[in-house]
């Protein structure tokens, strides 16, 4: 895991108080904060946790900004503030005291390279700004500064921010799950770098199985099988997390239909009975069912030589990797899992049926 930014790199992009989780797909990726377009070529080889001043670009788009690395923020309470009122108690707020119209407002943020200009410009023309007290001062630039800010940082993705993030944007879309529920969850599944988990997720856009992922840990023996009920798994946070490729291996997604299936086939395949040339062949079913039996009936025409090229054509054919996904976590539940946990939009009872018997005794 590089401690640069590069090209391909998941990133939070931070200004002020929002987040927003971006792509760093190539040098000329731009990514939108608000109303204000921002280029990404700048970040290529910097260190994480950088800071950048936004620069406008000249051109007819105004709002389109390039990035500057800074090493400090300007405060602008030590630049503006120099002289303060007792109390606001003469100070009548009837929008006359700002001197400036919104056109020239406007001309200004066209004009100005940084919002600091700005700010300074609405403070010099403000008729009671220097008769405020310093309280009021501080809330008033705090105000213009969160408007016109001009900074951004950017942060390497974790399960805290993505979690952040996520809650933000759509509640439902990581199914109410929330960054102290998140914890309670580890915690209480006891997921740790030893053992086997097993995992159901309806929908979280990875979340959940990438902070079992960050749990689990690199270089550990513990492993996660993920199950969905859906064709593909959804994996953006876990992408975004950048594990490393032995410990996004330790993690196997499959869909939950599909494994049972699979599972249940194989064990009826080894508990058969097979007799050749006409005779039974006694297939145990699983649980109460009735035993299923069917008769092969040999042919001299149909024998094995004419089936041989056949058998060699499906043997050339190499397995997809949902099947071999499905043949790992198999294994893995053969061997029984450490914990169950299953967080789903609908009704978990039939779920943890199915999921139960692959649990070790507690």
């Amino acid at each position: 895991m590089s401690d640069t930014i590069k090209v391909g790199d998941f990133l939070v992009i931070k200004r002020q108080k929002y987040t927003k989780l971006q792509k760093f797909t190539s040098l000329d990726t731009t990514v939108h904060l608000g109303k204000d377009q921002i280029e990404l070529r700048a970040l290529e080889n910097q260190p994480y946790h950088s800071t950048f001043q936004l620069v406008p670009k000249e051109g007819r788009n105004r709002r389109l900004y390039s990035l500057d690395p800074v090493t400090e923020i300007r405060n602008l309470k030590e630049l503006l503030i120099k002289e303060s009122g007792v109390d606001n108690r003469n100070i009548v707020d009837d929008r006359s005291t700002q001197n400036l119209s919104a056109e020239e407002i406007q001309k200004l943020r066209e004009e100005c390279e940084s919002s600091s200009e700005i700010v300074g410009k609405l403070v010099e023309n403000s008729k009671s700004f220097a008769s405020k007290t310093e309280y009021s001062q501080e809330k008033y630039l705090k105000r213009k500064e969160k408007k016109y800010f001009e900074y951004v940082q950017i942060k390497r993705p974790s399960i805290r921010l993505i979690a952040d993030i996520y809650w933000r944007l759509d509640v439902d879309k990581v199914m109410g799950v929330r960054f102290d529920t998140l914890s309670q969850i580890i915690s209480y599944s006891g997921v740790c770098s030893v053992g086997n988990f097993l995992l159901y997720e309806s929908g979280t856009n990875g979340l959940l199985p990438a902070a079992f992922l960050n749990s689990v840990g690199a270089g550990s023996a513990g492993r996660v099988v993920h199950l969905h009920p859906g064709n593909v798994a959804q994996k953006q946070a876990l992408q975004a997390m950048d594990f490393p490729q032995e410990q996004l291996e330790r993690c196997i997604s499959v869909n939950i239909y599909s494994v049972l299936r699979h599972f249940h086939q194989s064990k009826q395949k080894e508990s058969e009975k097979g007799v050749e040339n006409g005779k039974e062949v006694v297939i145990a079913g699983g649980g109460d069912e009735e035993n299923h039996k069917r008769k092969i009936e040999s042919s001299e025409d149909d024998g094995p030589e004419a089936k041989q090229p056949k058998l060699e054509e499906v043997a050339k054919k190499p397995p997809q990797q949902w099947e071999l996904d499905n043949a790992a976590a198999c294994e893995l539940m053969g061997e029984k899992f450490d914990a169950l946990v299953i967080v789903a939009k609908e009704h978990p009872q039939n779920i943890i049926k199915a999921l139960l018997p692959f649990v070790k005794p507690s």
